[in-house]
């Protein structure tokens, strides 16, 4: 009950954020019910049916992460004092951050699961002319067991990602909690090694694949690991990214506003690098893509699916600065009182921005032209 209350009595900002996770989440639990459509209407080709389950997994990942993105900013949370007066401890704490997390994915998978019904004709007949249900095996019973299976398959995942995450504590302030070698953030090399595995990876497996093979004929050989395997590097690399740009805002005689977003960067690298990273791999994952099928991937499910993965890796992104806004308001308030205006502060919050994003749009556009080589032919 303490978490309803504390669920119904949130400040809007908060709402939104549940909102987002409850939308992602029936983003998800649409694009499961999809592959469960396909495979009834398929049942003497499992293969691509499995390939679109697997694929479900990238934006279960990216709810995932923003729903753990977004327990760790909970009222809960922010009412710690008042909830520990009232005897209520960490693992308190952590169950109520877990029910909300439930209440918000349970939402979104009950609201993918009426939406799939409607365009399946199953609530109040077929709708437009019955073009909606193609895909969703519309003339096929919905087994039950698979259905609730995968429905709830993303609210436990994030529930226990975030009980796990809240549990282990907030993450460093300082990018790999100072751990590094030669100045160089020891996330860059794993980073760098990871790429260039898939890389070659994906060159091996790509010798035997028929000229003008397709995604499903990609996917089925060593393609789609080293995919994988460079996705995980770029987010491997995002906190060292992040340093890197955090440095060299820093180097060189900076000014006032260089000084500021450097420092504040350099301090949240290890927080926010990891959400970084994700984008950047999306980002890159998506010009692959684009680069090497174009208009061929463009169904319904594709697009609905990039939707989830680049929303939900945008919102991870807001819903982490923000949390690192919150506790530099103190600092904040201290440079107003010193003569800062907020037109400096501006500046350095755009230079914050500005500059990973040059840092990152070259190393997105060489991997994107280097993984698409091996198939362009």
């Amino acid at each position: 009950m303490l978490a309803l209350r504390l669920i119904r009595g949130a400040r809007p900002t908060a709402q939104l954020r549940r909102l987002l996770v409850a939308l992602a989440a029936g983003g998800v639990g649409f694009l499961l019910l999809g592959a469960l459509g396909y495979a009834l209407d398929h049942p003497g080709d499992p293969g691509p049916a499995l390939v679109r389950l697997l694929w479900c997994l990238i934006p279960l990942a990216a709810v995932v992460q923003l729903a753990v993105a977004v327990a760790r900013r909970d009222p809960g949370a922010e009412q710690r004092a008042g909830l520990d007066a009232a005897g209520l401890g960490p693992a308190g704490l952590v169950r109520l951050a877990a029910v909300s997390t439930a209440v918000s994915m349970l939402l979104g998978s009950a609201l993918a699961l009426l939406v799939f019904l409607h365009l399946r004709g199953d609530v109040t007949g077929m709708p437009f002319d019955g073009s909606a249900g193609d895909g969703l095996a519309a003339r096929r019973d919905l087994p039950v067991p698979a259905t609730l299976t995968l429905l709830l398959l993303p609210p436990t995942a994030a529930v226990v990602a975030t009980a796990r995450a809240l549990r282990a504590g907030p993450p460093a302030a300082g990018a790999d909690g100072g751990r590094r070698r030669q100045g160089v953030p020891v996330t860059l090399p794993w980073g760098a090694a990871l790429v260039a595995t898939g890389l070659t990876v994906e060159g091996y497996a790509a010798r035997d694949l028929p000229a003008g093979a397709g995604p499903s004929e990609g996917m089925v050989t060593g393609v789609l690991a080293g995919w994988l395997l460079i996705a995980a590097g770029l987010v491997l690399a995002g906190p060292a990214v992040t340093e890197l740009a955090g440095r060299l805002l820093t180097a060189w005689r900076p000014g006032a506003v260089r000084l500021l977003a450097g420092r504040v960067l350099l301090a949240d690298a290890g927080r926010l690098g990891g959400p970084v990273g994700v984008l950047t791999a999306v980002a890159w994952s998506a010009l692959t893509a684009a680069l090497l099928y174009g208009a061929e991937l463009l169904g319904p499910f594709t697009v609905l699916g990039a939707l989830v993965v680049v929303g939900c890796s945008v919102g991870t992104v807001w819903v982490t600065a923000g949390r690192g806004r919150e506790e530099r308001v103190a600092t904040s308030d201290g440079l107003r009182d010193l003569g800062a205006s907020v037109g400096l502060l501006r500046r350095a919050a755009a230079l914050r921005v500005a500059v990973p994003a040059l840092l990152l749009l070259p190393l997105v556009l060489a991997v994107a032209r280097l993984a698409t080589l091996p198939l362009a032919g």
